[in-house]
């Protein structure tokens, strides 16, 4: 029987791996980001390679508009204009994040797969800067910056 669980561990970290995003990592690219203007924010989004749905991907939204995609390993960010927003990541339910922007600001969302009666889901989720901080140097660059 312990065999059994510990080759399933196996085949997710394999299919996990293989599943996770190539791009420039945060270190590198944080060196040539544009730098943030001071009438508008800054919100990364990210997700962390983990076993639990590592091969689910779903699109990520910033009030209503497609702005990237949930991948593990990955990470990009939206410039937007201050005010209230939300965020979204649908796969067959859709999960929301209500927040406030301020000028200059800059908020983290991570989106962490989930599997809740049998069906999957990315959800948003505001984490602090100093979280952050320590997650985001392990990923990959998803995408070109949004403006929104």
């Amino acid at each position: 029987m312990k065999f059994v669980s510990l080759a399933a561990v196996a085949a997710m970290a394999l299919l996990t791996g293989c599943t996770s995003v190539s791009g420039t990592r945060f270190a590198q690219q944080e060196a040539v980001m544009p730098k943030l203007s001071a009438d508008h924010g800054r919100v990364y989004f990210y997700r962390v390679d983990a076993l639990t749905g590592g091969g689910m991907s779903a699109p990520v939204k910033l009030d209503g508009e497609v702005v990237g995609d949930s991948l593990p390993g990955g990470y990009f960010y939206v410039d937007a204009a201050p005010g209230k927003h939300e965020a979204s990541a649908a796969t067959r339910v859709t999960r929301k994040l209500n927040f406030v922007l301020e000028p200059g600001e800059t908020k983290y969302v991570r989106t962490k797969a989930q599997f809740e009666e049998r069906v999957g889901r990315v959800v948003p989720e505001l984490v602090s800067a100093e979280e952050a901080r320590r997650e985001l140097p392990a990923l990959n660059f998803t995408g070109a910056a949004k403006a929104n």
